[in-house]
């Protein structure tokens, strides 16, 4: 079940809503919190009943590993967090890596192991990392154990199961218990459709525009010309930013449906000055994430530089491997830890940039390293590179009439009449706009900061969105969001 299907929004969860406001309003408060967690786990299984016991299985071992720790002495905790990590990192490597690493082995070693081509369940990153930060956080002693349905609940929440945020037990426990947080909030409903539609808008009206370009370019042309890469390849890089904006605003605003606040995890990145600040906006949870759990306990920056820089390495590897398991996201995140160690470098010779080019430079940076993170093999990467410095030429995307070409846009050998000139110009206008948007536009969390709840405003705006939504949704199929993949 998707946040953008016709099930979810007029189903699904109007009816979770509804139960679980009347059931807390009854004053039947362990009810409520058991139907939203099987709730949850419909919503989980609604892709494949079939992975439901991966969930399940590593919310019992996980929990029952807490619990163990908080009667144990410190050396006792050590062992147990060792074999929580373990269990946790064994799980979702052997999912989602073993055939990776088969493959690489065969190559490299010239063996026959065999593939298993297992179906990547859904999530299993994100609740793998949450679980993970979990049990360090009760051995560090920064959290306290929770009994088991909060627990549940803490990992199986619907509006950020499937592609985070990554939240800290922490943070979001305490809200599940608060008695406040069970009466119906009018400010936060208000509030939670209002994002919820911004967020469905970036995603459907969007996102799932630039994706048709994006797609046709990526894995549908054999070879592409400088105009025809650039357009596939910054229309990904819209389609990217205006999905994962979308989702991260949906769960937001779903979640406040319920009066839980989660964590932002999208702040305007493509704004970003530098690479290190690009990061600080990009995916907030998984980079703290990665911080707080990697890269402090390898020493951070207190080791000296060389340690330093390694660390930094160290963590966009990894970041680039969670995010998929191929060599095209390896070097991806080898791409992002290196540029991160040159602008430190650069920054302790406490140097500065004119900030229009420092912007340029990272955007581009950004925008050429997603090259990678998109194609499906080396040679579709090398493909749009080739076209990207004019390998392929620079040919003009209108010709004389009459004349036929094999174009990234009409992939059907058409005449280059004003029909074409004007769809060419029509993309062209929509990255023009699309780039204003990420620059000039407040993001929806800062609307959210002004937001007051007034009916009438919020009731244009969400109208607005919603037919506009409902003439993109009459006109494709329903598309998963991109970090649902990973």
């Amino acid at each position: 079940m998707l946040f953008n299907s016709f099930e979810f929004i007029f189903i699904f969860l109007p009816i979770v809503f509804i139960i679980y406001f009347i059931l807390n309003k009854r004053k039947l408060t362990e009810l409520s919190k058991i139907w939203l967690i099987l709730s949850s786990l419909v919503f989980y299984s609604w892709w494949n009943v079939a992975y439901l016991p991966l969930i399940i299985i590593p919310i019992v071992v996980n929990f029952s590993i807490g619990y163990a720790m908080n009667a144990k002495a410190q050396s006792g905790k050590r062992v147990l967090l060792i074999i929580g990590l373990l269990f946790n990192i064994g799980l979702l490597g052997y999912f989602k890596y073993y055939d990776f690493f088969a493959d690489s082995l065969n190559l490299v070693f010239s063996t026959n192991l065999a593939l298993k081509r297992l179906a990547l369940p859904l999530a299993i990153s994100f609740f793998t990392f949450q679980q993970i930060a979990y049990l360090v956080d009760l051995y560090r002693k920064e959290t306290g154990s929770s009994r088991f349905l909060d627990y549940c609940l803490f990992i199986s929440f619907f509006p950020q199961l499937i592609a985070g945020p990554i939240v800290h037990h922490k943070e979001i426990m305490t809200q599940y218990q608060s008695v406040r947080n069970k009466v119906l909030n009018y400010r936060n409903v208000s509030l939670g459709i209002f994002i919820f539609f911004i967020g469905l808008f970036k995603k459907v009206v969007v996102a799932d525009t630039f994706a048709v370009w994006a797609t046709e370019g990526f894995d549908h042309q054999t070879a592409l010309t400088f105009v025809e890469s650039w357009i596939a390849v910054l229309s990904y890089s819209f389609q990217l930013y205006f999905d994962f904006s979308g989702y991260s605003d949906m769960a937001i605003g779903a979640a406040l449906l319920f009066n839980i606040k989660l964590p932002i995890n999208f702040d305007s990145p493509y704004k970003s000055l530098n690479i290190q600040e690009f990061w600080r906006r990009w995916h907030i949870t998984l980079g703290r994430f990665l911080t707080n759990y990697i890269y402090f306990p390898l020493g951070g920056s207190r080791k000296g530089k060389v340690r330093t820089y390694l660390n930094v390495m160290i963590i966009f590897l990894i970041s680039g491997i969670w995010h998929g398991a191929g060599w095209t996201f390896v070097f991806w995140g080898f791409l992002h830890g290196l540029a991160s160690v040159i602008y430190r470098y650069w920054n302790s010779f406490n140097l500065h940039m004119n900030k229009a080019l420092a912007w340029f430079i990272t955007f581009n940076f950004v925008n050429l390293s997603w090259v990678f993170f998109r194609a499906n093999t080396w040679s579709d990467a090398v493909k749009m590179l080739e076209g990207m410095v004019g390998l392929n030429g620079f040919r003009p995307i209108i010709q004389a009439k009459g004349e036929r070409e094999w174009s990234l846009l009409f992939n059907q050998g058409v005449n280059f009449d004003q029909l074409f000139v004007a769809e060419f110009l029509t993309i062209v206008i929509y990255l023009l706009i699309a780039l204003v948007l990420v620059l000039a536009v407040n993001n929806s969390m800062q609307w959210t900061e002004r937001f007051q709840p007034d009916w009438k405003r919020s009731a244009l705006v969400v109208g607005i969105a919603f037919v506009l939504i409902y003439a993109a949704f009459s006109t494709q199929n329903v598309s998963e969001f991109l970090y649902f993949n990973f």
